[in-house]
C-alpha cells in the first residue's frame, strides 16, 4: 500500500515540474525480468534494502543506479524528494 502511494506522489511531484515520466513499481524478485537498458533508475523500498546487492548487480549489467529509498522519505510517503532522487541518479556521468 505505501508504496503504491509513493508511486502516486512521484508521479504528482514529477507532474507538477512538467517532466514526463514513467515510474513503475515491482517486487524485488522479478528485477531480473523488469532492468533492461531503458530503465534510468532502480529505487529500493528500505525494507528491502537488504537486497541492494542482488539489485545492484542485476543493474550494474545495463548500467542502471541503483539506490535505497531512504527510511523518512518512505514513511513519509514523501514523493517530491524520492522524485528528486532518482531524477539525480538519472542524469547523465
Amino acid at each position: 500500500m505505501s508504496t503504491s502511494l509513493l508511486v502516486t506522489k512521484m508521479r504528482q511531484a514529477a507532474e507538477a515540474e512538467g517532466v514526463e515520466v514513467d515510474i513503475i513499481a515491482h517486487g524485488v524478485g522479478s528485477i531480473e525480468r523488469e532492468v533492461d537498458e531503458t530503465v534510468d533508475a532502480v529505487l529500493l523500498g528500505p525494507q528491502i534494502g537488504y537486497q541492494k546487492a542482488n539489485a545492484q548487480k542485476v543493474c550494474d549489467k545495463y548500467g542502471v543506479p541503483c539506490e535505497i529509498i531512504p527510511m523518512t522519505d518512505y514513511g513519509m510517503v514523501n514523493g517530491k524528494n524520492v522524485f528528486a532522487l532518482a531524477k539525480k541518479m538519472a542524469e547523465p556521468k
